[in-house]
């Protein structure tokens, strides 16, 4: 359940991303603060990913699976 959250949270900081970059060309000149919201999206949905992160190495659904690492 946790790496679908990961996933779902992956997604969705690509999405702000993508909508951030339309917001800025498309609002040239503009006051609108579209941008900015899309911003504050993304670095929300970074520090509850890092959040998941954390959790799952600590709680030990997350582990590490790279070829050179020995425990």
């Amino acid at each position: 359940m946790l790496k679908v959250i990961i996933v779902i949270l992956l997604f969705g900081i690509i999405a702000s991303l993508f909508s951030g970059a339309v917001f800025f060309f498309k609002d040239q000149g503009n006051e609108r603060k579209r941008t900015l919201y899309a911003l504050g999206v993304r670095v929300t949905l970074a520090v509850l990913l890092m959040i998941c992160l954390v959790y799952g190495v600590a709680t030990g659904q997350l582990t590490p699976s790279a070829p050179w690492y020995n425990p």
